[in-house]
């Protein structure tokens, strides 16, 4: 059998195999493992699987995958995640839909403490839809909103996705940081404005609030939230002026984050230990997909399928928009059935030799794909963000009808990734300025 058909053969099975609900890790690993064997001998696959787990996961920028993690989960269990809903509820309320306005505002500006869509969407779901419902707001917009707006975790950062893309892709993090900043701010801007036109021309979809609000629980509302917009600014900042590295960052952040619990006494031993419990689980998830991801890319040079696939590629054409024309359509179907991550990082051996081909800056490139993986976060049947939300609410809202309610996110996703594409400055902007 032809290496490339082997190749192709091996994505298939793979592809199928998660599917079938078969972790991500041990589906890319065995494909990786038996399509070696195949193509050289069982030694030299051995060989290779424990060399490359050794080198790749000994790779230094990684380091800030777990302490960002650790920060987003600080951040949570001290409950600055309650304060800051609270807060953007006093500043937004007064808008048509204004909860959900809130919802949205909330979310991007926890995103940028986080680096997870998921944990964004779950940190928020148990505090922002139970308001809302008891608002009266339609279950659809209640549940959708927050199930959309947690995608904003992939885009503003830090991001664990752009970290893993920035590594594999050899760009720097810091940059592919910064990129993303500009593109999620307009995320959340569209779904704001979507939100408030809606429910002015329908107002049934959410009931206006009739309380009022003194200034003096305003401020005492920004007196509430200081830590995180200080964590966030101090973090990114250092990383866009050059003060520390990505990586030093993560470490800065995690310290910074337990340093401002303990100075607001809302940081309990037992919240101290559940946050600590739940980066090195999640960590532990990360690397052992990074593991399985790099034994897939050996597998995929080897038999020479990346290099076949680009030269079909651009057969058709050389122009950088049908490259991210034919890579939209992939994700948003393979998006359908497999899980974020493993979704990047399954791709990415074919995809990136494609876009290098193409003359494409492979920053922009990246925020591209990162928009194209929050779509895939929020679209059936798999919709992991959807699930989250889900998780959350229980038997208060259908599952249908939750993805009923992202519906009108989804266009706006894709009406924003039309404008990232039509203008790439907005993601190449900050970069270029550091």
């Amino acid at each position: 059998m032809d290496s490339a058909a082997i190749g192709t053969a091996g994505i298939l099975i793979a592809l199928l195999l998660m599917g079938l609900r078969v972790p991500v890790a041990v589906a890319m690993g065995l494909v990786s493992f038996f399509g070696l064997v195949v193509m050289t001998t069982p030694r030299a696959a051995w060989g290779m699987i424990s060399a490359v787990a050794f080198d790749f996961i000994g790779n230094w920028s990684f380091t800030a995958v777990p302490m960002f993690l650790l920060m987003g989960y600080l951040c949570t269990a001290s409950g600055m995640t309650r304060t800051l809903f609270r807060c953007m509820r006093i500043l937004l309320a007064r808008l048509p839909g204004g909860l959900a306005v809130t919802g949205v505002g909330a979310c991007a500006l926890f995103a940028a403490a986080s680096g997870s869509s998921v944990a964004t969407a779950s940190a928020l779901a148990r505090i922002a839809v139970p308001e809302m419902l008891r608002h009266r707001y339609h279950p659809g917009l209640a549940t959708g909103v927050i199930a959309a707006s947690g995608t904003l975790g992939s885009l503003i950062p830090p991001s664990v996705l752009m970290i893993l893309y920035a590594v594999y892709a050899e760009v720097s993090v810091g940059k592919q940081f910064m990129a993303g900043f500009i593109p999620g701010i307009v995320s959340a801007l569209i779904y704001m404005a979507m939100i408030v036109i809606r429910v002015t021309i329908d107002p049934r979809l959410a009931p206006p609030l009739e309380e009022r609000v003194s200034w003096g629980a305003v401020w005492a509302s920004l007196r509430d939230i200081w830590p995180l917009p200080t964590l966030i600014v101090f973090v990114l900042g250092g990383i866009f002026f050059g003060w520390f590295s990505p990586t030093e960052a993560g470490a800065v952040g995690a310290f910074l984050a337990l340093a401002m619990a303990l100075l607001r006494g809302s940081l309990d031993r037992r919240a101290f230990l559940r946050a600590l419990g739940q980066t090195a689980s999640s960590t532990t998830s990360i690397f052992i997909i990074l593991v399985g991801t790099m034994l897939i890319t050996k597998f995929l040079a080897l038999s020479g399928l990346p290099t076949r696939l680009s030269a079909m590629l651009l057969g058709v054409s050389t122009s950088p928009l049908w490259v991210i024309f034919a890579v939209s359509v992939l994700y948003v179907i393979l998006g359908m059935f497999v899980e974020t991550m493993g979704l990047l990082l399954l791709t990415l051996p074919l995809i990136l030799p494609v876009a290098n081909a193409a003359g494409i800056d492979l920053i922009w490139f990246g925020i591209i794909l990162i928009k194209l993986l929050e779509i895939s976060l929020i679209t059936p049947p798999v919709g992991l963000n959807v699930y989250v939300i889900k998780g959350a609410v229980g038997p208060l809202v259908p599952l249908d009808e939750i993805f009923r309610g992202v519906g009108w996110f989804l266009v706006m996703d894709v009406l924003t990734l039309g404008i990232l594409v039509a203008f790439p400055g907005l993601s190449l902007y900050l970069p270029g300025l550091m």
